[in-house]
């Protein structure tokens, strides 16, 4: 039979001294991420994400405060002093440090302050095809039916136009070409793709069983489509939204060149190129530094897009 005194000794020894696994506390659960926060996490470590995103500070910076970047006057020329004046490199930061063009303007300086007309057209274009065509697509694929059949049909009309043909004929019809006019032109022919891409998600996330929960507890069509479909439907829409700001800048660029976009006294990358052809065999350095910076803004906005795309796309993980 078991000594009683020596058992109930151990058992106060038990209560009295408390194990050592009792002392370690107990482990907090895991906070679950959302989408976004999974996003911004690959994005962090994303060495594109990073390069495209301090080239796109810079651009936007200089765009911003074009005066942090050069004195020098964009569009005051002497043609006695400086009529296709060679770049001096050595002179970093100076007017004549890309030289002068054929009407002897700081080519430095239209390159600063050409940066502004080339961002707006392209962040404003963006805005407006993004915000006009995710709604059609966003009220195309969650009603569906008749909307669906009449938006799609519109949708597919507009898109049937050639993109630069079809904004060619629209500024042909402007006598005077400034910033927005060039920005409406685009955003008229450029929500098409926004609103197929929209329509898409928003019939993919509107079957989920949240939405289906949320319309079974009675709310209305406007909470279910802001608050449940059009957050969880977002992510393709910004990835093509990011991806196009690129192809708006050189679209526009491409419009100026051909004389049917923006024009002087306009300071434009697109009309300096377009200006620079007639001297590319005497002065290429007129022609190339534009054409540098257009390619390193378009290059950004898509390597942004691109690593956008991978961290929201679970496939790509």
């Amino acid at each position: 039979m078991p000594d009683v005194t020596k058992t109930a000794a151990a058992v106060e020894d038990a209560v009295a001294t408390p194990s050592a696994d009792a002392s370690v506390p107990a482990a907090k659960p895991e906070k679950t991420r959302s989408l976004w926060g999974d996003a911004w996490s690959d994005l962090r470590r994303n060495p594109y994400f990073i390069i495209s995103a301090v080239m796109i500070f810079i651009l936007l910076l200089i765009a911003a405060v074009p005066g942090l970047f050069t004195s020098a006057s964009p569009t005051d020329g002497d043609l006695v002093k400086h009529f296709l004046g060679k770049p001096e490199l050595s002179h970093i930061g100076s007017a004549e440090w890309l030289g002068y063009d054929g009407q002897g303007r700081s080519v430095y300086a239209r390159l600063i302050h050409g940066t502004r007309a080339s961002i707006i057209v392209g962040v404003c274009v963006t805005l407006i095809v993004t915000i006009f065509g995710g709604l059609v697509g966003m009220l195309a694929g969650y009603f569906g039916g008749v909307i669906d059949a009449l938006l799609s049909r519109i949708t597919d009309i507009f898109f049937g136009i050639p993109f630069l043909l079809g904004a060619m004929v629209v500024l042909q019809s402007f006598t005077e070409r400034t910033v927005w006019v060039v920005v409406g032109a685009l955003a008229f022919l450029g929500w098409t793709q926004m609103a197929r891409v929209m329509r898409g998600a928003v019939i993919t996330v509107k079957q989920a069983d949240y939405v289906h929960a949320a319309t079974a507890l009675g709310a209305g069509t406007t909470r279910i489509l802001f608050r449940h479909i059009l957050p969880n439907a977002m992510a393709p829409l910004i990835v093509v939204a990011t991806i196009s700001l690129g192809g708006y800048i050189s679209a526009e660029a491409t419009l100026s060149y051909l004389g049917l976009g923006l024009a002087s006294p306009t300071v434009s990358w697109g009309v300096d190129i377009s200006t620079a052809v007639d001297q590319i065999r005497v002065s290429p350095h007129i022609l190339l530094w534009p054409s540098i910076m257009l390619s390193i803004t378009v290059l950004a906005f898509i390597m942004l897009g691109e690593a956008v795309r991978n961290a929201l796309d679970p496939k790509m993980r």
